[in-house]
């Protein structure tokens, strides 16, 4: 808890007073959240998943997708709002499960929003090549890298205030998108190629699961990473003002938000296209541009939509690295907090914004520089591959750290009632979310296109545990 006369202060796991600045409100958090999650996983794979797991498969999984975040989410409220510190899932892994299990947690996080940061950003620039055909993708990932460096290390006010904002677009233009497809749907508006309204008898057109049940659960990978962002807010408490109060509005405004969205959005879109038709065809590059959004916007009738989309695309890429930058780099100076990172990570600003661990963490979009030599599909797949398998693992810690911290907190001879926030249906809520996260995790070993970022992350996964077995003996100064 920190004193009243160092309202601008948290304290890291470890008890030791750390600069980190208290001066994120309610609506950052909310915006932070829903900015980590709205971008490709919904402008871009929604369509995907429409096409693989049928119309009524689709929404099936983002509800599935949304439940799951909200079991994590409402575990990680009990965690943060008794814990509020930057690097929250490592510290609550650390105390609840173990401590290597927390080092590898925070090194999971880590590589996830780095390897993002190459995916959103080599993304972004292959639309920016779409208006400036003449122009080399590595130049606009290299704007893109100085935007949002400039973003995180000018104060962490600066940066939730440049998100609030960069999210407030994405927000804004979904809302248009169910209003205008649910007034197109409804033959409130002219829709391209139907006299009448086309309601939605698109959903069952080709029966009820076209490609049979599987693909429901194959694309569930796709779906959880549509949701990855969300627990941003758990990273974030340590630099909230009034954590115990904001914090858990923040997560359940966010989570049914996303639910909305996300379920909104399928049921639109798979009410207006055929199913078989709504995914990205032809290569990476033509598919950013044929988003789902951009093929209804046109039959409406909206003028230059994909101009319009390609922009909304870009605000949300920069937005995610924007905040996936944020994340990962405060997971970095929790580690180097805790004496598990030279101390040199944890330096900040006299604006109390980690700049080292900021700098180093900008190390993932680096690939995106090698785009043209590598290709930027190549790139791009392995990267979110990493970045979607990664989440899992820390989603599972959460589940299993709040578990074991309650079964601790009554053991102790606590009461429910001293808990400023707790998690409901308890046992229930963790293990669901436990197990249904594994379940997800292992389906990745199932996609060929996956397997390779699966081994990977294992072998990575491996390797945090031998380190900081080795750190144990030798500890970093």
């Amino acid at each position: 808890m920190q004193s009243p006369d160092q309202p601008n202060q948290q304290r890291s796991a470890e008890g030791n007073s750390i600069a980190l600045k208290r001066s994120m409100t309610k609506r950052h958090l909310i915006m932070l959240s829903l900015g980590g999650a709205i971008g490709t996983g919904l402008f871009l794979s929604s369509g995907e998943v429409i096409a693989q797991a049928g119309p009524i498969g689709a929404v099936i999984s983002y509800i599935i997708g949304g439940l799951i975040a909200y079991m994590v989410m409402l575990c990680l409220g009990e965690l943060a709002v008794n814990l509020p510190v930057s690097g929250s899932f490592g510290a609550f892994a650390a105390e609840n499960i173990g401590p290597g299990t927390g080092y590898m947690v925070s090194w999971m996080y880590w590589l996830g929003w780095s390897a993002t940061l190459g995916t959103e950003f080599t993304a972004a620039a292959l639309l920016m090549q779409e208006w400036f055909p003449t122009t080399s993708i590595w130049l606009w990932t290299l704007v893109f890298i100085v935007a949002v460096l400039i973003s995180n290390l000018t104060s962490t006010r600066f940066f939730a205030e440049s998100e609030f904002w960069l999210s407030f677009v994405k927000v804004a233009t979904v809302l248009v998108f169910i209003l205008l497809g649910l007034a197109a749907i409804f033959g409130l508006i002219p829709f391209q190629g139907h006299e009448t309204a086309p309601l939605f008898h698109n959903l069952t057109a080709h029966g009820w699961f076209p490609n049979g049940l599987f693909p429901i659960f194959a694309t569930m990978l796709i779906v959880n990473f549509a949701f990855n962002g969300t627990e941003m807010i758990g990273i974030a408490a340590g630099e909230a003002e009034n954590p115990e109060k904001n914090v858990p509005k923040a997560l359940n405004a966010a989570i049914w938000r996303l639910m909305i969205f996300f379920v909104g959005t399928i049921i639109v879109i798979s009410a207006l296209l055929p199913f078989e038709n709504a995914g990205l065809s032809g290569n990476h590059a033509q598919g950013l541009s044929s988003s789902p959004f951009v093929t209804v916007f046109n039959f409406i009738g909206i003028p230059y939509a994909e101009d319009i989309m390609r922009f909304v695309i870009i605000t949300a890429l920069l937005s995610t690295a924007n905040s996936g930058l944020y994340g990962a780099s405060r997971m970095m100076w929790a580690l180097s907090a805790k004496k598990q990172l030279p101390k040199i990570f944890s330096k900040l600003t006299k604006s109390g914004t980690p700049v080292i661990a900021i700098l180093v963490t900008m190390i993932g979009g680096l690939p995106g520089l090698l785009s043209e030599q590598f290709g930027a599909d190549l790139i791009f797949k392995n990267l979110m591959g990493v970045a979607a398998f990664t989440m899992i693992p820390v989603w599972m810690s959460i589940c299993l750290s709040q578990y074991n911290f309650r079964k601790k907190w009554l053991r102790e001879g606590h009461t429910l009632a001293e808990l400023k926030f707790k998690t409901p249906w308890f046992p229930l809520v963790p293990i669901l979310g436990f197990v249904t996260c594994t379940v997800t995790g292992i389906s990745m070993a199932f996609q060929p296109d996956l397997l390779s970022s699966f081994i990977g992350c294992l072998i990575f996964m491996a390797f945090c545990y031998v380190s900081y077995y080795w750190l144990y003996h030798k500890k970093i100064d």
